[in-house]
């Protein structure tokens, strides 16, 4: 197998050849059925976790009559599923469907453009992440991103924080666009008190605000988006990631209802039957865990374990960072961030690498206390081989 992908496809990802076969919630199997913790839930997106019922039930019902018709025609699915997001967000808004987070934050980028009517400058901030096509890479603060795709579009300036923003603010500029919590740049969350500070500012110059959700949103940080948490009202809300559950789906929210006209803008599959149907199931799921106070539970046990963890091996871990269960362990270097990946893999437990030095956790919203203390028993036997 390792030799027909290395022969086949291509070598964009530094991979891991351990075979996945299965999964259970936040408990995933290989291939001699040996169980691991998946604290990492497919970079955020298996939200419900692997093998959830429901959305399984969900899938398969769709596909038995429709997956896909194209948005050339009415997918009662997609409706709904955009009402839901704008009810349960609390925010006035419409929504256009697509496949991924990266096209999410595309048509941001070009709503933010069409309504700055000539103005067309972007300013996002460094250590972001939005994507990986031409324009939300040249959005994305990071230069070493950049190496070998040039030339990018004009109009992307980078802030280097949040009082940084207002230096680059120019007669051009159309938008700002931000993560609350970066997550490629470490799980970094930003200052509430200037984020509220510069939404008012951004109003009074007509000058609108993007907030890319795409791994933050869908309760990751505790309500459907963390935009609620900071109190705010964004003119644009990306996201994708645990939408679906693991069927691809992005979406972008705008309380500009009326920007685009027919043809501006499309996407063959986003939307359609397949994904509409699980995601709809998804956030049916979660909205529940998040009523009955489940959810709200399971974020303060897992950052209660994150924290006896950092607390214990402080020469290793300075800090822990992050919102709900988007979260991360600040180690002192990336050679020590390396080797403890590479412990936690042995020990059969699952995490990610991010920015600065960070050992990032996303694991499924829904798993168990059990999966939870497992997973902190191998972790902390992968930190003390260390």
């Amino acid at each position: 197998m390792q030799d027909l992908d290395l022969k086949y496809i291509l070598h964009t990802y530094n991979r891991n050849y351990t075979h996945f076969t299965k999964g259970k919630n936040a408990t995933l199997f290989d291939t001699n059925n040996n169980d691991y913790i998946d604290f990492s839930s497919g970079i955020g997106v298996c939200s419900v976790g692997h093998g959830n019922k429901k959305l399984l039930k969900a899938i398969t019902n769709q596909s038995k009559n429709l997956i896909h018709t194209s948005n050339l025609y009415f997918i009662e699915p997609q409706a709904k599923l955009a009402q839901k997001l704008v009810e349960l967000s609390g925010y006035d808004m419409r929504v256009f469907f697509s496949n991924s987070g990266a096209e999410a934050n595309e048509c941001a980028i070009k709503i933010a453009r069409k309504f700055g009517n000539g103005r067309y400058e972007i300013i996002t901030l460094d250590s972001s992440f939005h994507g990986r096509t031409i324009a939300t890479l040249k959005a994305t603060a990071q230069e070493k991103m950049h190496k070998h795709f040039n030339p990018f579009p004009d109009g992307f300036i980078y802030a280097k924080d949040l009082d940084d923003i207002y230096n680059k603010i120019t007669n051009k500029t159309c938008a700002i666009m931000l993560e609350l919590i970066q997550g490629e740049g470490g799980i970094s969350p930003l200052d509430k008190n200037k984020i509220l500070k510069l939404e008012k500012f951004l109003k009074q110059k007509n000058i609108l605000l993007i907030v890319d959700e795409v791994q933050s949103g869908i309760y990751r940080s505790g309500e459907l988006f963390a935009s609620q948490l900071y109190k705010i009202n964004p003119d644009i809300i990306t996201t994708a990631k645990g939408l679906g559950g693991g069927v691809p789906i992005g979406a972008t929210l705008t309380r500009l209802k009326d920007i685009f006209s027919f043809g501006d803008h499309g996407s063959t599959f986003g939307g359609n039957f397949l994904s509409t149907s699980a995601a709809l199931e998804v956030l049916g799921i979660l909205e529940n865990i998040h009523k009955n106070k489940k959810l709200e539970k399971t974020m303060l046990y897992f950052n209660n374990k994150l924290e006896q963890i950092q607390r214990k091996y402080k020469n290793i871990f300075l800090q822990k960072v992050g919102l709900g269960l988007m979260l991360g362990l600040r180690l002192k270097d990336d050679e020590i961030l390396k080797n403890l990946l590479e412990n936690t893999h042995k020990q059969r437990v699952l995490i990610l690498k991010s920015g600065k030095s960070t050992a990032r956790f996303l694991p499924p919203l829904t798993i168990s206390k059990k999966e939870i203390d497992e997973g902190f028993n191998r972790l902390e036997r992968a930190v003390a081989t260390l």
